[in-house]
């Protein structure tokens, strides 16, 4: 499939100049038409901040949401529409610091959709303070003596709540980020894809030079079931991983222990609504 089937014609982009995230709106155009999704079938669900504008910008259904309320919504459209391909997709201030709590309690319900959060360790659309993710002495207009609480780990945390996949990519490699996107997309259950991405209008720091001095791919040999040694890699910070971090693959997700369909594996959104039991439900007093 030609990826400028999700092109969108005739719009202004308003992203800064060299911003990682037009490398981002290339690969998820790329990564959709390999998998050959039909744009359709495709939802995109963000939240606020400069990565939050992407669906803009890519021929998809799209929920453009609140502030770090990705997830949930997500959620409930995939329990709604199983034929639907989800992405739940944001920046790590959105993602990790608003969404934080609906970021940990996703893990926990394991629904099938992909989270991809741009990752490049500041808020860009407010103008550059730490975000979550911003590395220990990083100064800015409003940290001027610099970062001091240690940066949130957001593969650690999928980890160690035994997340279904986690992932990590680079967009400076664009072939390869393509390739561990397809896997997420593919895996069956919640799929996290942290995406090393800079920022170079507030983030002098962390630029493309920087984030491959800084990270190293995981070889052919390294086992992403092993939880132990997934772990191990995550907290890792001298250097960071790129690659499938960890996979389980044995995890039921949350449409399969939802109870209207156990019996009935029709999408509610394809089922005749019964008005008198929803009448009944409306006006019941328990």
């Amino acid at each position: 499939m030609d990826p400028k089937v999700f092109d969108v014609e005739g719009i202004d982009i308003q992203w800064c100049p060299g911003c990682g995230n037009f490398s981002i709106l290339k690969i998820l155009k790329q990564t959709f038409a390999e998998l050959e999704l039909k744009p359709e079938k495709i939802i995109i669900v963000s939240g606020i901040g400069q990565a939050a504008k992407t669906p803009h910008y890519l021929k998809a259904n799209c929920v453009h949401s609140l502030h770090g309320r990705t997830l949930p919504i997500a959620t409930a459209i995939k329990a709604v529409n199983l034929n639907l391909t989800v992405i739940a997709e944001g920046g790590d201030g959105d993602m990790y610091a608003e969404g934080g709590n609906h970021f940990i309690h996703t893990i926990r319900r394991n629904p099938n959709l992909t989270n991809i959060v741009h990752n490049n360790m500041v808020y860009g659309l407010t103008k550059g303070q730490a975000s979550p993710t911003s590395q220990i002495g990083f100064k800015t207009p409003v940290q001027v003596d610099g970062v001091f609480e240690e940066p949130f780990n957001p593969l650690a945390v999928a980890i160690a709540l035994n997340a279904s996949f986690v992932a990590r990519a680079f967009i400076g490699d664009q072939a390869k980020t393509v390739e561990i996107l397809k896997k997420a997309i593919q895996h069956k259950g919640y799929a996290l894809v942290d995406l090393f991405q800079p920022c170079p209008s507030f983030n002098k720091i962390n630029s493309y030079q920087w984030f491959k001095e800084h990270t190293y791919y995981l070889d052919d040999s390294y086992d992403p079931t092993n939880r132990i040694e997934a772990f191990k890699k995550a907290t890792e910070t001298e250097k960071f991983p790129l690659g499938i971090i960890y996979v389980n693959p044995n995890k039921t997700t949350f449409e399969e222990n939802l109870s209207v369909y156990r019996e009935n594996k029709e999408p509610l959104i394809n089922r005749e609504i019964n008005l008198e039991k929803l009448k009944s439900l409306i006006l019941s007093k328990t």
